[in-house]
């Protein structure tokens, strides 16, 4: 609970109406997969295989313990008394949630809960509308989805490694407000999948596909090309005028600007029988943090 991840059991697969209720849920839970969703990857190296509970296995509870303790002291504390008391523990952290809400997290989600529900219609509008693969990449365009022989698949482009099979209820798609840029997905054997991703924002519309920046940031890697964005980030320049400036050939520069023009980063306008090119600067500026948000989300 104290990686670059989500727990289980934060991240609900049937999201309700208050914190209280999800409450309620978890302590339907029984311990043995409390305590194994609640030590999650931090302690569980065979997390996303499936794994007998520490509290039943001596080489898991080990492990565990091992795991926490290189961590440092506050959290083998926290493995040690979760194991030794995971009923006290359960206890603890619902009464910690609790507290949390009562200080601040109430007053947040009476904030943002009309903007989750309204993008969560949405999104579900999309589906209904437009199929699948609309509303996936509708919520992230680091998801995308491919079908073939063996039926669908959400590819989830950040993901090195892991797969699961959504059946029975299906997959959870949960937004926050408070996520971006990263999208989180949980995938663990016996648990129904989660992926949890940021609402969209004005900000956030022209976030490029991972595949888009990394064909633009090859575009402009290549010696010529980045020398004629020099002259097109300036102005207008027909095929002749570039092949002048820089002394190669007419096709060549068109070669160069069919490279560029791919990767979306110069527009094209015709003048009478000239055709004129363009370097988007608003495109190239959003370079640094496309990049960003692929590498972040």
């Amino acid at each position: 609970m104290w990686r670059s991840t989500r727990s289980d059991i934060l991240l609900p697969a049937r999201p309700r109406e208050t914190l209280a209720e999800e409450l309620d849920d978890l302590d339907l839970m029984d311990d043995e997969r409390y305590v194994s969703s609640a030590l999650e990857i931090s302690c569980a190296s065979h997390y996303t295989r499936g794994a007998p509970s520490p509290l039943v296995d001596t080489r898991r509870r080990r492990r565990a313990l091992d795991l926490a303790a290189a961590r440092g002291p506050r959290q083998a504390a926290f493995v040690e008394r979760t194991l030794a008391d995971p009923t006290g523990t359960r206890a603890w952290i619902r009464r910690l949630l609790e507290d949390c809400d009562a200080a601040f997290f109430s007053d947040t989600w009476q904030r943002v809960r009309v903007q989750l529900a309204a993008d969560a219609r949405h999104k579900t509008d999309l589906l209904r509308r437009k199929g699948l693969a609309e509303a996936v990449v509708a919520a992230s365009p680091a998801m995308s989805l491919e079908e073939d022989e063996h039926g669908s698949r959400i590819v989830v482009d950040k993901l090195v490694q892991g797969r699961t099979t959504a059946q029975g209820a299906g997959l959870t798609f949960l937004p926050t407000a408070f996520g971006r840029p990263h999208l989180f997905a949980l995938h663990a054997p016996g648990w129904q999948p989660v992926i949890q991703y940021p609402v969209s924002g004005r900000e956030l519309a022209g976030t490029a596909p991972v595949e888009t920046v990394k064909l633009r940031l090859e575009a402009v890697a290549h010696p010529m090309r980045m020398r004629m964005c020099r002259n097109l980030a300036r102005g207008s320049y027909t095929t002749s005028e570039l092949a002048d400036a820089y002394g190669i050939t007419a096709p060549e520069v068109s070669r160069h600007l069919a490279v560029l023009k791919k990767a979306g980063l110069v527009s094209t306008q015709r003048r009478g029988r000239y055709v004129l090119h363009q370097l988007d600067v608003s495109v190239v500026a959003r370079l640094g943090s496309d990049f960003l948000e692929s590498v972040l989300r």
